[in-house]
């Protein structure tokens, strides 16, 4: 004698039925009548998308140990619920392990640098085998993430070495073109005011020579008798007192004449006498 039932399923979930120890469908989520004791829910299956994380110690292509780490979701196929729950026990042991062949097969084909920059490659081939894999079991793989790849740390040390010294290997270079971007610049300010300098230097030599002529003209236009040795030497011997008043005003500054011969002196008497 049977009885009927209310059973009650809740929200993302399905329960398994079984008449008589074989399955009979399942229940969706809400109220639904069964009859009872003939007709039982035997367990309920999430339909929600799942993760595990797995985390792989495995070697590179060059003979580093490495631990990678991947998430896998995934979620049952609902019109393979009697495969995902009678099949398998452990559904995530399971994911767990062919996680294991796959990445093993995979990473130890790449060298360390490659897995770092390749791990969406690597996530890829994982989700390809285990896709085919757990769909014979009634399951769905959603998405694989590879969310760490970490190298053994004496491994990890010596990469930061390695960019830290490429890293001031650069910061010298950058300083060095600096430095010579800085003189380069440098020796052409100095080329071009010793270049200016001695253009004004000429310029004024010029005007000085100029304004000594005009002077010996007029000098000898005014006074008769007067050669123009005679007018350089009174022009000498005003350049004399002027460089005299300018060495004066420097304190500490003292000007020695010796008896030996001397080129301004004589010019000087030579330039009294004539004025006499």
């Amino acid at each position: 004698m049977s009885c009927f039932c209310i059973v009650c399923t809740r929200e993302a979930n399905r329960g398994i039925l079984q008449t008589l120890g074989k399955y009979a469908g399942i229940t969706r989520p809400g109220l639904a009548c069964i009859g009872w004791p003939f007709t039982t829910v035997t367990g309920v299956v999430s339909m929600r998308v799942q993760m595990v994380d797995v985390s792989v110690e495995t070697k590179t292509k060059d003979n580093v140990f490495v631990h990678v780490v991947v998430s896998v979701q995934y979620k049952v196929i609902e019109s393979e619920i009697e495969q995902a729950f009678y099949r398998l026990t452990d559904p995530k042991q399971q994911i767990r392990s062919y996680v294991f062949d796959s990445v093993r097969s995979i990473v130890p084909g790449m060298e360390l640098d490659r897995v770092f920059e390749s791990k969406e490659e690597v996530a890829h081939g994982v989700k390809q085998q285990l896709s085919s894999q757990m769909l014979e079991f009634g399951y769905e793989i959603v998405q694989t993430l590879v969310i760490d790849v970490a190298p053994d740390t004496r491994v990890k040390v010596s990469m930061n070495e390695i960019s830290a010294n490429r890293r001031m290997k650069e910061a010298a270079q950058f300083k060095a073109d600096a430095e010579k971007i800085t003189l380069v610049k440098a020796a052409e300010a100095d080329a071009e005011r010793k270049h200016l300098n001695g253009t004004g230097v000429a310029k004024q030599r010029r005007a000085i020579v100029g304004g000594l002529r005009d002077s010996v003209k007029d000098f000898q236009a005014g006074v008769n008798g007067t050669t123009a040795a005679d007018v350089l030497s009174l022009v000498m011997v005003s350049q004399y007192f002027d460089t005299l008043s300018a060495i004066g005003s420097q304190p500490g500054t003292r000007l020695i004449y010796t008896e030996e011969s001397n080129g301004v002196r004589d010019g000087i008497l030579s330039a009294q006498s004539a004025a006499r």
